[in-house]
């Protein structure tokens, strides 16, 4: 395992039980969570992505002031759902993003997963093309978004322009050389991943994905690694591509994170539909002492298979105590499992 970061979905409620009650408040903490990491010596501080929620919704506001107050971690999204996105707005924004975080940028996208309204991408102005469907809209806007971020002049210039051109057909502005290389696909199938890997990205792989075997999470999962990384090579490409996977996992080393994430017994993958036909497996959750814990993760096929591993953590929870729960695991779990 060569990094470790944090995964946030920004959840925010206006109860007293939370620590996030608003928008503002999950903003602010998400930046301040990102700071706390890079302090403990995490990698990564990734959020996830979602429309009509109370949770984090447009990333780059808040990736660009994560960058500006940071200075070494990776700052990322797992993922974006592509489905909403005009691609080459979104590439100028990326563009600026990752410019103001010296090119610290890792962009999760994928086609997403089933939203809080139904075809929200509609209201985004977004419909799919006769004969496909939302996720195909999704991939289309993804490849749209890879092309432009290579920085290639394509559109035709004004001859009378307010200022000055460079010669030629003009790219999007602000440019940030490398930012195509960092871009990842989340994948809920084998089929995806292998996708992924031909158009040169590298692969998110989450808590769940398409039950395609009735093996347990983490098999499945591993395979799907190992299909996406024999489609790499397949295809030619001349670096090394990154693989993550999540997990949800506390060490218990006080009372907190026993009252918290002590239940007792044994956490199991679970099966459910995230739509009317698509049958899909949840991976298990990790909750115990260090020791335990350790033992647990090392029979994880997957994490194995990784070179990335973003803990999900509870932001209703506060700054404070997932920074805790962030130190707890790279201080007592991280180091047997080969993190640096």
């Amino acid at each position: 395992m060569k990094k470790i970061g944090f995964l946030s979905f920004g959840h925010w409620t206006p109860s007293p039980q939370s620590e996030t009650r608003s928008a503002g408040d999950t903003l602010l903490q998400s930046i301040d969570l990102a700071v706390a990491a890079e302090e403990l010596g995490a990698d990564g501080a990734y959020f996830r992505v979602h429309h009509f929620a109370r949770q984090l919704a447009s990333p780059f506001p808040l990736l660009a002031a994560a960058g500006a107050r940071t200075k070494s971690i990776e700052i990322g999204t797992a993922v974006i759902d592509m489905r909403y996105e005009n691609p080459l707005y979104m590439a100028e924004d990326a563009g600026a993003a990752d410019l103001i975080s010296g090119g610290r940028l890792q962009l999760g996208i994928s086609r997403g997963s089933p939203e809080q309204v139904i075809d929200g991408w509609r209201y985004f102005g977004y419909q799919p093309q006769e004969g496909q469907s939302d996720p195909d809209m999704g991939r289309r806007h993804a490849e749209v978004f890879l092309d432009v971020l290579k920085g290639e002049g394509f559109a035709q210039p004004n001859p009378r322009p307010m200022f000055p051109n460079p010669p030629g057909l003009l790219r999007l502005e602000p440019h940030s050389e490398g930012l195509r290389e960092r871009i990842w696909w989340g994948a809920s199938s084998n089929a995806t991943a292998v996708w992924a890997a031909k158009l040169g990205m590298n692969l998110q792989s989450s808590t769940l994905k398409d039950d395609e075997t009735g093996e347990p999470f983490h098999i499945q999962q591993a395979a799907q690694i190992r299909a996406y990384r024999e489609a790499w090579k397949e295809a030619g490409h001349s670096r090394t591509p990154r693989v993550s996977v999540s997990r949800s996992i506390f060490a218990l080393v006080d009372d907190r994170d026993r009252a918290y994430f002590g239940r007792g017994g044994k956490e199991a993958d679970s099966i459910g539909f995230i739509d009317d036909k698509t049958r899909a497996i949840f991976g298990r959750s990790y909750a115990d002492e260090p020791d335990k814990l350790i033992e647990q993760l090392a029979a994880d096929e997957a994490i194995r298979e990784a070179d990335t591993l973003l803990l999900t953590v509870p932001n209703q929870l506060g700054v404070e105590y997932n920074a805790h729960v962030i130190e707890a695991i790279l201080k007592h779990v991280a180091p047997a499992l080969g993190w640096r």
